[in-house]
């Protein structure tokens, strides 16, 4: 039997992902749509899919996972008025934008649905195959993480970029991706030292937009969020991490690198995250030891597999009642790491020259 779905919230990610992902995928029916906009019902009824106005029409007995997809600063909210109503959610980064949030999650998930939250980037094949070398590269020592656009603010002046309703800039947006491949390839630790710093050089500028979106023109002139975050981290084990996430950038192509540096060796990934045409013109995988450097092959897959691939085997995670409390305990642990990131930010910067980033209280 199908598992059936609906897709909540139709913006770009609702409409070009979601809708599309999970009616291809034979694990699932997608049975409903919920967004308030009349176009953005439309485009999903011109597909087959019934459209609702609000979440009223859904309920336990016709939907058994809701996809959410809305603006940041409603995905705790509408996650939570799910799973009392007994639907479990698929809820794509960020799960929640601050700690009090998370407790409401849990507080909503314990006698209710099951959350799982989406982290794409761990189920690119690139990716995976970077964490098997892991063995070889000996005791981790550093991780240095950057995902770098050359142009990619995703629609200025719009919600992602308005604190109020982002949480955050592009440390909430790219930097939550990398710290869940961090996690993903180290197991989670506690971090128990956090330098951040932020900058604001492009959010305000439409030239710097990331026109594969194809968002609409807004009329509010400029964001309030960080389009650059670099940071320097200590975990409990030791490890040491360097991270740097910019929606922009004055480099050429877009790039996504992830080193590793251990007691036998350094792996390296170089390839590119997301969607953007602006991609490093090949994936490469390299291990270097005692100066040989050796290409690993990667095996081939579209762009964005890895958002269809974390659909693959998201139906046995609904029956597993181990998953429950799993994704919120891990927001948590993220959640509290942007704070202290943003505090560090704060902190080092005068209040009259610092960007208006979002300040997670």
């Amino acid at each position: 039997m199908k598992v059936r779905a609906a897709v909540v919230g139709l913006g770009w990610a609702g409409r070009e992902l979601w809708l599309r992902l999970l009616s291809e995928h034979e694990d699932f029916e997608v049975v409903a749509a919920v967004d308030p906009d009349p176009a953005s019902r439309a485009a999903a009824v011109a597909m087959g899919v019934p459209a609702h106005t609000t979440m009223d029409a859904l309920g336990p007995r016709t939907v058994d996972i809701a996809v959410v997809a809305v603006p940041n600063h409603l995905h705790a909210e509408v996650a939570a008025a799910l799973l009392r109503r007994r639907i479990s959610v698929f809820l794509e980064k960020p799960v929640c934008l601050t700690t009090a949030e998370a407790d409401a999650l849990a507080a909503a998930e314990q006698n209710g649905g099951i959350l799982l939250a989406g982290s794409a980037a761990a189920h690119r094949g690139d990716v995976q195959k970077l964490a098997e070398l892991l063995p070889q590269v000996g005791r981790i020592r550093h991780v240095t993480l950057a995902w770098v656009r050359a142009r990619g603010v995703p629609q200025p002046g719009g919600w992602f970029t308005q604190r109020s309703k982002s949480g955050g800039g592009v440390l909430v947006d790219l930097g939550w991706h990398l710290l869940d491949v961090l996690t993903y390839l180290l197991g989670p630790a506690p971090v128990t030292q956090v330098i951040g710093s932020v900058s604001d050089d492009f959010v305000s500028s439409g030239a710097w937009s990331a026109t594969w979106r194809e968002d609409q023109p807004t009329d509010v002139p400029a964001g309030n969020v960080e389009d650059t975050a670099r940071g320097f981290l200590l975990r409990e084990d030791g490890i040491s991490v360097s991270l740097q996430a910019s929606w922009a950038s004055h480099e050429a192509l877009d790039a996504s690198v992830i080193t590793i540096e251990g007691s036998k060796g350094t792996a390296r990934l170089h390839c590119t995250f997301g969607f953007s045409p602006n991609r490093a013109p090949e994936r490469v995988l390299t291990l270097t030891r005692e100066g040989t450097t050796q290409q690993i092959p990667l095996p081939a897959e579209p762009i964005g597999t890895e958002y269809g691939r974390q659909l693959d085997g998201l139906a046995g995670l609904l029956a597993d009642p181990g998953r429950r409390g799993v994704a919120v305990a891990q927001a948590r642990n993220t959640v509290q790491l942007v704070e202290s990131f943003y505090a560090s930010a704060r902190a080092a910067r005068p209040a009259d020259h610092a960007p208006q980033f979002a300040p997670h209280r």
